[in-house]
């Protein structure tokens, strides 16, 4: 339910944050769909209403299931990371961003929800490591998209892909090249989270074998009768 409920939020999100860009002149709306993270918010309401129907249904989950989730988690937790940092560094560079509430919950809640759900939520955790392969080249393909629209139409998402503000191609490839590391990361930790805690729950079970072998141990001790033994 709560994953029905987290894909009806961002549908609302997504919806208002459009009709708030209709406020501004410069607004168009092909350019508001080109943004990663718009595109990563309409993909995760779909991977929520999937996750969602298939829980409450009780069923076994298709094997490509985990690897969406995955994936859309990276998105969305890489898309909250940088939005912040653009939030806090554009005074620096004479101008400042506004964060509505579409935005908070875009950028901050929902991959949040994303994080917690994949942790404990309900289903599988284990998606392969070819997940890695779509966490990079998702973002690789859209970026070379992006720079190809941007240099035809003169728009950008984001500065840092704006050959004007930026000192030139070798800048757009440091900021390209660490976005794909951040990508990369994120998803790693994400996968090897599983593993982790089969290892925390291993060693528990391991305690519990030990003391009940101690207490065995303790009452099967010699002082006891043999009839007793």
């Amino acid at each position: 339910m709560l994953r029905l409920a987290a894909a009806v939020a961002g549908v609302i999100a997504l919806s208002s944050r459009f009709v708030y860009g209709l406020g501004f002149s410069s607004f168009a709306s092909l350019n508001f769909f080109g943004y990663l993270t718009v595109q990563s918010n309409m993909v995760a309401v779909v991977a929520n209403v999937i996750g969602g129907v298939i829980a409450l249904r009780a069923r076994g989950e298709p094997s490509w299931l985990p690897g969406m989730r995955v994936s859309v988690a990276t998105f969305l937790i890489v898309a909250g990371i940088v939005f912040t940092i653009l939030v806090t560094q554009s005074a620096s560079r004479g101008y400042l961003i506004e964060v509505p509430w579409s935005d908070r919950i875009l950028h901050y809640w929902l991959p949040a929800f994303l994080l917690v759900d994949w942790l404990v939520g309900p289903g599988s955790r284990r998606a392969p490591w070819r997940t890695l392969a779509i966490v990079v080249g998702y973002p690789l393909g859209w970026g070379a998209v992006t720079l190809v629209r941007g240099h035809i139409v003169g728009w950008y998402p984001y500065f840092f892909m704006d050959p004007a503000q930026v000192s030139g191609p070798g800048e757009i490839a440091g900021y390209g090249a660490a976005a794909l590391a951040l990508f990369a990361g994120v998803a790693t930790v994400l996968l090897l989270a599983p593993a982790v805690e089969d290892r925390v729950v291993d060693a528990r079970v391991l305690q519990i074998l030990r003391e009940r072998r101690r207490t065995a141990r303790a009452r099967s001790s010699p002082d006891r009768s043999p009839r007793r033994r």
